[in-house]
């Protein structure tokens, strides 16, 4: 009989890995675009065999990619979390618009430019009463993979949260050449360091590349300095 799975999450460790227990699903997420270069989708592949722990590289340095090999420690990887720790209505700016409201943390944006196509998210939000553009607005803000982004009802108490099943995505970017951030999806507790437990969120990605000046959170640094997984 096997032994009972914990529950999810990741610990980041001091000048180290991302610690990852609970049984969490691992596997390649990719952006798809489009011929004109907009971001359309997301294609799951290449799941890693199940484990009930593992050890992230958030370095940059392994040979292991997308797994810890020690070489933060030869590297001299400083991972100091710089990330505000309010929560995220306390870091968001509010947009209103006719029938949903736009929320935006923008130190939280990852560079998957979702928020892009069909004339970009911020200018929609005032065209929202257009049922059209109120499904594209949705879909293009939940597929915003760092909840930079987040669209509401008039005071409603939760947002347009796509369910998204417990599991973390090594997200890639071909258009822009780079391997982008760990996509922590469905809610799973990121533990910090000295003890601190982040606000729990449906969408989160975690820095990978090393660079990012928001940790443990992603910046876009990735993009800056074309960061690649091999």
């Amino acid at each position: 009989m096997s032994a009972p799975r914990g529950r999810p999450k990741v610990v980041v460790a001091k000048n180290g890995p991302y610690l990852v227990s609970g049984g969490v699903p691992l596997a390649k997420q990719t952006i798809l675009a489009d011929a004109a270069g907009d971001s359309q989708d997301w294609r799951e592949s290449d799941p890693w065999p199940a484990q009930e722990s593992y050890a992230l590289c958030r370095c940059g340095h392994s040979a292991q990619k997308p797994f810890c090999d020690g070489s933060h420690t030869r590297v001299r990887f400083n991972g100091t979390e710089t990330a505000r720790r309010e929560p995220y209505s306390a870091q968001a700016q509010l947009m209103e618009g006719p029938a949903l409201d736009l929320t935006d943390a923008e130190s939280l944006c990852a560079f998957a430019r979702f928020c892009d196509r069909d004339g970009q998210v911020w200018n929609q939000v005032t065209r929202t009463d257009d049922p059209e553009v109120r499904t594209q607005f949705v879909r293009q803000v939940n597929q915003c993979p760092s909840g930079r982004l987040a669209a509401w009802d008039h005071g409603a108490p939760r947002a347009h949260e796509q369910a998204l099943p417990v599991s973390i995505g090594v997200s890639e970017d071909p258009l822009e050449a780079v391997s982008g951030p760990l996509w922590l999806r469905g809610g799973i507790p990121v533990i910090a360091a000295d003890g601190f437990a982040y606000e729990v969120r449906n969408r989160v990605t975690l820095c990978r590349c090393g660079a990012s000046k928001n940790k443990p959170f992603c910046d876009g640094s990735h993009a800056a300095i074309k960061f690649r997984d091999f």
